[in-house]
């Protein structure tokens, strides 16, 4: 199902959309300004971020995943003491972390939780980061009443994309696997929930091509609007 063949017959929706929250969700450029004040270039929040993933995803293989807050907190430390930083290591760290509570949504969420919502498709988040983090995010945004259930892999016992985590968000919403759809912007998220079984849909806001390597999505959309539309086509 692409956004050409997505059908209204209801059968065709999935039953419930997990969203991926950092990115998917949340804005994370505003974290690049707090780079900058701390006397790193603003281009490091990619890199930083890159580096959390890899060492969640390889503390996870490794049968002992820790905290995303952790995790980020220790890569960023590595990241920023190569810097001519502005502030002493330990506030730079503290500054540029306290920007996750922050964050805002991009400027297509609330109105395609609007649509999900009139499709009557529920809506639940599953992050690699905390529960309390994106109800923050949500109630900043004004879209808590439109989110049904907020998941964090922290009670899944690993990080996603291991199929551990995909399972929980299937048991706490009392669905299958094939009955859920990962909406997520990373094709990693997006390959590990299609071989944990469920339908996915890539939001690609940037136009960038998909990875060979990964498993193709099952819907392909500009962003969260664009899958409600194809979702009520």
């Amino acid at each position: 199902m692409d956004e050409s063949t997505a059908g209204s017959d209801t059968h065709d929706r999935p039953d419930v959309v997990v969203l991926d929250v950092n990115e998917t969700l949340s804005d994370m450029a505003p974290l690049g300004g707090r780079l900058v004040e701390v006397g790193a270039p603003e281009h490091l929040v990619t890199t930083w971020f890159a580096t959390v993933l890899r060492d969640g995803f390889a503390l996870t293989a490794a049968g002992a995943p820790a905290a995303f807050t952790d995790v980020a907190g220790a890569a960023l430390r590595v990241q920023l003491a190569a810097q001519p930083l502005t502030r002493p290591l330990d506030e730079s760290v503290d500054h540029v972390l306290a920007g996750l509570s922050d964050l805002g949504l991009h400027p297509d969420v609330r109105e395609g939780l609007e649509g999900l919502a009139g499709l009557g498709v529920r809506c639940v988040t599953l992050s690699n980061g905390s529960v309390a983090s994106t109800r923050g995010l949500l109630d900043r945004g004004g879209v808590a009443h439109l989110v049904d259930d907020v998941l964090s892999v922290d009670d899944a016992g690993a990080w996603k994309p291991a199929r551990n985590a995909y399972a929980y968000a299937a048991r706490r919403c009392g669905t299958e696997p094939e009955q859920m759809m990962l909406a997520a912007v990373h094709p990693w998220d997006v390959d590990g929930a299609s071989r944990a079984g469920l339908r996915t849909a890539w939001i690609d806001r940037t136009g960038t091509p998909y990875p060979d390597v990964f498993r193709r999505p099952t819907s392909t959309v500009p962003s969260l609007v664009g899958l409600a539309a194809a979702l009520g086509a």
